[in-house]
């Protein structure tokens, strides 16, 4: 028997106590049905009981980071798949029995959309950016509470004067004595905010001094106004320059990509089959993406489109045949484009990869 006709689909619905499986043959024939425990032990024993080529799935999750190296070198063929793209699982019946056969049919069928997964040595890494991340949006939360408070009061509050230690008692005395308990809820939201930001700050250094040890840092510290965290959270976040092959699958990750809708596209004309001259239609930019890395390159454009620089030269060429918002735009692409070339090739930045397209 050929390996082909030994292969194994199998589609995984990944619950906190259960995993009910669904193993599919080759003409897509359902051959086992099981419910095992979200175990170590049973996925293993589960997977090494099955006979022949291996393709295995599950969906992009909490248990995800946990199952892909469990399984990567145990089958043929892993893939975690991307749950928003997974259109097929929302129509008909919904249970755990019927969503397991329904990935093993859209894995035997190649219509599912994978989520990278690969250790490139960057884990630590990439934990020390997600807490760190995390206690930035915990501070970012705790800052537009205390904001809020006295806003509700009609206090003015603008700027950060308000987050100031020296001026926390002034600050609590203009809040006024009743209700009683405002001013409580107002120490308990400073309080919150001095604890969770000095465990923010080494994170911070955690995260730096783990920045340090990659080989790629200093190409990246060499873009302009790429700084430290930045390039860090780049490291932590992409891990490899090659898991992209071209500028526009950067772009769509990090939500920088053009989505664009036509139709009726071609004619005939004189018995011809020809191409329509006719403008495409630009819906915006592309909506599932990497939230933290649109970020950080807008943020970079934001900068340096303010400040001298070569990044601020190309901006000001922009400006020139299009508006403001859109030349911030497409430099955050340019930058991103030009953060992938350099990385690939290993080499520091040269103002002159402004002049040509990048990779």
């Amino acid at each position: 028997m050929s390996s082909k006709t030994n292969t194994k689909y199998v589609g995984m619905d990944v619950h906190k106590n259960t995993i009910s499986v669904a193993v599919l043959n080759t003409d897509g024939k359902l051959t086992m049905e099981s419910v095992i425990a979200t175990e170590r032990e049973a996925i293993l024993d589960f997977v090494q009981g099955l006979a022949g080529t291996v393709h295995l799935t599950f969906e992009e999750g909490t248990y995800s980071s946990w199952l892909y190296p469990l399984l990567v070198r145990r089958v043929a063929k892993l893939i975690v798949c991307n749950p928003r793209k997974n259109a097929l699982l929302k129509s008909g019946n919904h249970n755990d029995r019927v969503d397991a056969k329904k990935l093993a049919e859209l894995l035997r069928l190649g219509h599912l959309s994978s989520v990278y997964h690969a250790d490139h040595g960057l884990q630590t890494l990439k934990e020390l950016g997600r807490a760190y991340t995390t206690l930035t949006e915990d501070t970012t939360r705790i800052m537009g509470r205390l904001k809020a408070l006295y806003r509700g009061q009609a206090i003015p509050s603008d700027g950060h004067k308000l987050y100031s230690r020296r001026r926390r008692t002034e600050w609590l005395q203009r809040l006024p004595a009743q209700p009683k308990g405002l001013r409580a809820r107002a120490e308990r939201l400073f309080e919150q905010l001095d604890a969770v930001q000095k465990i923010r700050c080494q994170a911070r250094a955690e995260l730096l001094a783990e920045s340090r040890r990659q080989p790629a840092r200093p190409i990246l510290r060499s873009i302009p106004f790429l700084g430290p965290i930045w390039t860090a959270l780049l490291l932590a976040r992409l891990q490899t320059p090659h898991r992209f092959r071209t500028k526009r699958q950067l772009w769509t990750y990090s939500g920088l990509g053009l989505e664009t809708h036509s139709s009726g596209d071609y004619r005939f004309v004189e018995g011809q089959l020809q191409r329509r001259q006719k403008p495409v239609f630009v819906k915006g930019l592309n909506f599932h993406h990497q939230h933290e890395l649109k970020r950080i390159f807008k943020n970079v454009a934001t900068a340096a489109s303010a400040r001298p620089g070569p990044w601020r030269e190309f901006y000001l060429r922009l400006i020139d045949h299009m508006e403001p918002d859109m030349a911030r735009l497409t430099l955050a692409r340019k930058i991103a484009a030009v953060t992938l070339a350099v990385w690939k090739k290993g080499e520091r930045f040269d103002p002159q990869h402004l002049n040509r397209q990048a990779a």
